[in-house]
């Protein structure tokens, strides 16, 4: 008989090897789509049809995890990424051009999308199912850790490796996803789902069915639509941001060393382990109140942060430009990183506590579907605005944006209180 234990150390593995590889390049993307003749503009159209694809695919891959089950929705994941990864390299080896390279990224938008949702409802089902009686906020913050700590390696390991040659970290991630694809077919197992047919005929249907049932249970719950409506706020700048800080923080330090990219992913991913491990900490600070409260100061440090960190680049004169202004704007992103580790896992645990199970993946899907057009948006609009204007000035503008999540996460956190008041009877708002 299957434990929780062994739920939970499955998921730690399959999140630790996952992110290991898909962090291979996330350190010197934008450096190695702009070697292979994209401008900053250009390199987030490209990665703007990775978010496109997301969109694209959001839902029917969350039918497909609703249906045939979260592990083949995982392993059709793997499937395509191992693929589009090397096809990527292909595109910057023969000079392809942007428009080879948006649709290959397009594909990955399509593998990606397997796996959101797909695993987070497949570990709170199976921990269910189990009779797990622990707190599930712990639980995912102990994934946000493996998933940091994976990070930290693949980054420094795809920085080093980029300053040899920038095709080699997407040639290792397509090793590493071989032994990814036999850990879960080894032991990931659909507990707590029962999974059902899906035929070719029926999946046009299936999808809108399920599209509307995700998006109308979304919607309508009110405390899941304020949550929604913050996801697309910060995707606005959370995709850009990651993207475009690479260059941006090359262009402060005015040295282009490679390497140091992939230090500053690996530090982002010590601040994300640091705020990881705060997350217990947070709640007790909070317990008194909804954690919607802590995920609304969260936006707010997060706004503060990225919005100083443009500044730095906007107001300082040409001839400050080196470690020292380099340092600043690392830390601030650094700050960026604590907060963002101590609100996810919080937000994950909070959002999944007012979903059903049989609709957990696809309302997973929806929200994740918003944080995407929000990225399509935020990746389009401020990459023109770095291109016409400057990074600096899109960090500011990204940093305003964020903000907006304050109002957003503490309506939902009065919505919450009052379903708590009317549960129980109580009439007095006080």
């Amino acid at each position: 008989m299957t434990t929780p234990r062994q739920v939970i150390n499955t998921y730690l593995v399959i999140t630790a090897l996952y992110t290991l590889a898909t962090s291979m390049i996330w350190g010197i993307n934008t450096l190695f789509l702009m070697e292979a003749g994209l401008d900053i503009f250009q390199v987030m159209v490209v990665n703007a049809a990775f978010t496109v694809g997301m969109v694209a695919f959001e839902v029917p891959t969350g039918v497909v995890a609703d249906t045939l089950g979260r592990k083949v929705s995982f392993v059709l994941c793997v499937i395509v990424l191992f693929f589009s990864t090397l096809l990527y390299v292909a595109a910057a080896r023969y000079q392809w051009g942007i428009w080879a390279f948006a649709g290959i990224s397009f594909a990955l938008g399509l593998g990606f999308t397997f796996q959101t949702g797909a695993v987070e409802a497949w570990l709170v089902d199976a921990l269910d199912h189990t009779g797990f009686d622990g707190t599930r906020e712990r639980v995912f913050a102990r994934g946000q850790t493996a998933f940091s700590a994976s990070m930290l390696v693949g980054t420094v390991a795809g920085g080093f490796l980029g300053q040899v040659n920038l095709a080699l970290p997407y040639l290792v991630r397509a090793m590493i996803l071989i032994p990814t694809l036999f850990v879960i077919l080894l032991f990931m197992r659909d507990l707590g789902f029962e999974p059902r047919p899906l035929k070719a005929g029926t999946f046009g249907e299936e999808t809108r069915r399920i599209f509307y049932e995700g998006v109308s249970y979304g919607w309508r719950h009110p405390v899941i639509r304020f949550c929604v409506i913050a996801s697309f706020v910060e995707g606005l700048f959370f995709i850009f941001g990651w993207y475009s800080w690479q260059r941006y923080f090359l262009d402060l330090l005015a040295r282009e060393l490679i390497w140091v990219a992939g230090l500053v992913s690996a530090l982002f991913s010590l601040s994300s382990i640091l705020g990881n491990s705060l997350v217990s900490r947070a709640m007790q600070a909070f317990h008194a109140k909804s954690p919607a409260r802590l995920l609304a100061w969260g936006s707010l440090v997060q706004a503060a942060a990225v919005a100083a960190a443009g500044l730095l680049g906007a107001l300082a004169p040409e001839r400050s430009r080196g470690p020292v202004l380099f340092a600043c704007a690392v830390v601030l992103y650094l700050s960026f990183g604590v907060v963002l580790g101590v609100v996810k896992p919080i937000r994950q645990g909070f959002i999944n506590r007012h979903i059903a199970s049989g609709k957990r993946a696809t309302v997973l899907s929806v929200d994740a579907l918003f944080l995407d057009l929000g990225g399509v948006l935020g990746q389009t609009g401020l990459g023109y605005l770095s291109r016409s204007v400057s990074i600096a000035g899109a960090w500011i503008l990204g940093g305003a944006f964020l903000f907006a999540g304050y109002p957003l996460y503490r309506t939902a956190e009065k919505v919450e209180d009052e379903g708590k008041r009317l549960t129980r009877g109580d009439s007095d708002p006080g």
